[in-house]
């Protein structure tokens, strides 16, 4: 059974509505009022307030607070579990101190438990959305590839519309072909495969880039809320709305476009190799004092652009579901853009090459840059699945490392595993 997350779009009445806003509104009180007191409590008292202690003052702090007694008492637990893991990752060096969240910035919260939170009426394909403290269902869009046993919802509010996303335990089938490929992935040419076939970045950021310049523009000459601390004009509103619609379209053709290209990878090749890549080291701003930074920011941009980690990320959960094998070699031992796939020697090579030319003289292999690379990949890969054939217990075909999308309730069973050494 793998885990996998379904989005739906809510369409709810103006009662629904209203008081979805007003929820959304009580739980980022909650989140900030759970960040301020771990801060206070560690600054004034030298006390470090945990979940379950914070947990545990929820039904005091719903006695105090009777307005919160409409909500269920799984979000609230969620919510708080998010602070938790804010809090764990700044812990762990991976992102910054937790800040305040605004409540119009605030994304939504999460019912952890089925069994009390929601209920889905659905087949996968619309349906309605119940939720036990709203007592009415809600109208929902959408369809499920494959459809299980719903597990978490989240309710999340983006762009001036409402989504439910849920998570569901299924058993996800899809086929695959016979074949073994490499791939190679870039900002010139978004993928080069070990057959020669290149496919062209789409672009979809740089082809609307200038009607997003034009209405940035307008947006700045409007009356913005934050610098000025006023209200935002009503001009101002309209402007950033269509801002955020132009981006939002752009991204969804991006992630259009990474799924189809992944479907085909995978309904063809039941070996998929390429090399694994730091997508945020790659992509970080230039050094302080460096005279290339708008360089470096339109190389970040055009990276981006592409989506190269989403794509990986895409290909990688799909050869899962197919039972394909999906391998990743390590660029720093193998560097395959500069070794050569047929004699195995390394030449030294710029960004301007865009050829490979071996500098064996008894080879003299030449090869367009990204295609041998492609190849190089898919030559290491093959003899890996060799040597895992062979019983060499020194390599093996690992699975491909996915981030599954989980709800809160799999992050509280981590945190009770690395402190107390177990899961129960």
């Amino acid at each position: 059974m793998l885990t996998r997350r379904i989005t739906y779009r809510l369409y709810p009445s103006t009662s629904q509505l209203n008081k979805l806003f007003y929820w959304r509104r009580m739980h980022a009180y909650v989140y900030n009022g759970a960040v301020s007191n771990r801060i206070t409590q560690y600054r004034k008292f030298g006390h470090s307030v945990d979940y379950f202690e914070q947990q545990a003052s929820l039904p005091g702090f719903k006695k105090t607070w009777t307005e919160y007694l409409e909500l269920n008492a799984g979000s609230l637990q969620a919510t708080l579990k998010r602070v938790d893991f804010a809090f764990v990752r700044f812990f762990q060096g991976l992102a910054k101190h937790p800040k305040f969240r605004p409540i119009k910035q605030y994304s939504g919260w999460t019912y952890p438990d089925a069994r009390q939170g929601f209920k889905v009426h659905s087949d996968g394909k619309n349906g309605y959305l119940e939720l036990t403290d709203l007592g009415c269902k809600i109208q929902m869009r959408g369809e499920a590839r494959t459809w299980g046993k719903s597990t978490t919802c989240t309710i999340v509010y983006r762009n001036g519309k409402w989504f439910a996303s849920i998570t569901v335990k299924c058993i996800p089938v899809r086929e695959t072909g016979n074949g073994a490929i490499g791939l190679d992935f870039g900002c010139k040419t978004a993928i080069a495969d070990s057959n020669g076939n290149k496919i062209e970045p789409p672009k979809f950021l740089k082809e609307a880039q200038s009607q997003i310049n034009k209405i940035s523009k307008q947006l700045r000459r409007k009356r913005n809320p934050e610098k000025r601390k006023v209200k935002g004009s009503r001009r101002w509103k309209k402007t950033q709305a269509r801002l955020a619609k132009l981006k939002r379209k752009v991204a969804n053709k991006r992630q259009n476009w990474i799924h189809h290209q992944a479907v085909d990878i995978v309904s063809c090749n039941s070996l998929i190799a390429t090399e694994k890549l730091q997508i945020k080291n790659m992509t970080r701003k230039a050094k302080k004092g460096s005279k290339r930074k708008r360089q470096k920011a339109g190389l970040n941009r055009s990276m981006l652009d592409v989506g190269i980690g989403m794509l990986k990320s895409a290909i990688a959960y799909k050869a899962l579901e197919a039972n394909a094998i999906y391998l990743e070699a390590p660029t720093r031992s193998l560097k395959p853009t500069q070794r050569c796939n047929l004699c195995w020697k390394l030449t030294k090579k710029t960004l301007n090459d865009r050829l490979h030319v071996c500098s064996n003289h008894q080879c003299n292999h030449q090869e367009d840059r990204d295609v041998n690379s492609a190849q190089v990949c898919l030559t290491w890969a093959r003899g890996l699945e060799r040597a895992s054939l062979d019983g060499d217990e020194s390599s093996s075909t690992e699975s491909p490392k996915v981030r599954y999308c989980g709800g809160f309730q799999q992050l509280a069973q981590t945190k009770r595993y690395l402190t107390h050494g177990s899961t129960k």
